[in-house]
């Protein structure tokens, strides 16, 4: 972001003091010159803002042809902390110890109330935060990724900018067989905020989730899993401009190319559905 300097300091601090080996840390100025590092971190600065897709592929990159230098990475939103310092170990642990393991989603706290948002557990049955699960999607700014799941599925998709980026690998890394999985003992401090405090909330939400759908799902569910969505926007009842503009963003979704379409296997479908989230919610 490049206006938060205090607040990407003291991340860099809390990844530095973590236990076991030093964890190697690349921040990418997604728009914005990168100053004030602590010496040993290395920085990328892009002269344009390539979204938050385009910019955690950027860091990708930096380890190596899809990450290939490292065996897991981690990505961190600039405003949040790791409060705890045995993260990086137990990160290390879950994926020794899980062949199969390619993601893993931390649990995003607020620093001051200790609460973490419904929106930020990545299942549907939310209402207890402290629950580990195998999941079927996780949280962009807080998480870690075996970077073999990259070199087999490929990057994020650049092209969504906001919102969806991680729905859309998360099914292409189930497709190839890994799994996911939501830890409440990883923890990441990040203060409480609403998602459409962005501009392009209502617009990017509909647009992505159309080429989420175009990208990923069979043909039959297509219609089934936009139709549920449209039904659960409306019933939500948004204002009256964020639906104009959720509109906007639907139409845009089915008439702007979305990248290339991968539909999962039917086999992934019920993967998703056993894990207690079908492909049409």
């Amino acid at each position: 972001m490049g206006n938060r300097p205090d607040d990407l300091r003291a991340l860099v601090e809390s990844v530095a003091a973590q236990d076991g080996d030093p964890v190697e840390v690349v921040v990418v100025g997604n728009g914005a010159p990168v100053t004030g590092l602590p010496d040993g971190v290395r920085s990328v600065d892009l002269p344009e803002n390539l979204g938050i897709p385009g910019g955690r592929n950027v860091g990708i990159e930096a380890f190596g042809e899809n990450g290939r230098d490292v065996d897991v990475l981690l990505f961190l939103d600039d405003d949040g902390l790791l409060p705890n310092k045995d993260t990086a170990e137990l990160v290390r642990r879950a994926f020794d110890a899980d062949p199969e393991l390619g993601i893993v989603s931390f649990r995003i706290a607020d620093p001051d109330t200790g609460a973490t948002q419904r929106r930020h557990v990545p299942r549907l049955r939310a209402s207890d935060p402290m629950r580990s699960s195998r999941v079927t999607t996780f949280l962009g700014g807080a998480n870690a990724v075996r970077t073999q799941v990259f070199q087999e599925v490929g990057p994020l998709p650049g092209e969504f900018f906001y919102a969806h980026e991680e729905t859309d690998l998360a099914w292409r890394a189930l497709d190839a067989g890994w799994l996911i999985d939501y830890r409440s003992d990883m923890v990441l401090h990040h203060p409480t905020t609403p998602p459409s405090r962005h501009a392009v909330y209502h617009r990017m939400i509909a647009r992505n989730r159309v080429w989420l759908a175009r990208r990923n799902l069979p043909a039959p569910l297509v219609p089934l899993y936009l139709g549920v969505w449209l039904l659960l926007t409306l019933a939500r009842r948004p204002s009256l401009a964020g639906l104009k503009a959720w509109f906007g963003g639907f139409k845009e979704g089915w008439t702007t190319p979305c990248g290339p379409r991968r539909p999962m296997r039917w086999r992934t479908v019920w993967r998703l559905t056993k894990l207690g989230r079908p492909p049409v919610i």
